[in-house]
């Protein structure tokens, strides 16, 4: 049987930002597991919004009109087998770097042979600089991760959350840089 193959997707707009360390702790332990993975900063790339123009609709593969930088990650998403979404809570929610990839996935759910993302499995890693998963608006990404989970017919496979405001400053916690090691071996 081949190995897994893990897509990672960062949305942090800071290079060492909470959630990029700690999905970099997934891709370690994704990789200790035998895992095929590979990584992804959106933050940089051209990913512009859905237009809604349908044209996704007409393919077999998902592929969307609009000529960005979306149209090397396509076969990436296709490919994988576990997609890790990575993002900082930004203003009560998921940063808006993980909200373009997101939508941008639409083209891959309309396609004229199906939903191309159903069993797929997803795992989350989110950061946030309140103490608390709902004050930090942290609740409301991990809702929407699983609302859309639930509406591909994909299967969340796992969460990985804490509180860290400055960057990299999620290094001085064992437990959750552990936690989250743990999740990638379990994707792996």
């Amino acid at each position: 049987m081949s190995p897994k193959r893990v897509l990672i997707v960062k949305s942090s707009p800071r290079k060492r930002g909470n959630s990029t360390l700690l999905a970099e702790q997934v891709a370690a332990g994704a990789r200790a597991a035998g895992a095929e993975v590979e990584s992804v900063t959106v933050q940089g790339m051209d990913i512009q919004p859905c237009t809604a123009c349908e044209a996704c609709k007409d393919t077999e593969e998902g592929d969307c009109i609009l000529d960005d930088d979306m149209q090397a990650l396509y076969p990436k998403i296709r490919q994988a087998d576990v997609i890790v979404v990575a993002t900082p809570v930004y203003f009560f929610t998921m940063s808006a770097q993980a909200k373009l990839f997101i939508d941008r996935c639409y083209a891959l759910i309309q396609t004229a042979r199906g939903n191309l993302l159903t069993g797929k499995k997803f795992a989350f890693v989110l950061a946030y600089g309140d103490t608390d998963l709902f004050t930090s608006g942290g609740i409301n990404a991990i809702r929407a991760f699983q609302d859309m989970c639930r509406y591909l017919e994909a299967e969340v496979v796992g969460f990985v959350y804490g509180t860290a405001m400055e960057e990299g400053e999620i290094q001085s916690q064992s437990d959750l840089l552990q936690e989250a090691y743990r999740l990638g071996q379990k994707l792996g």
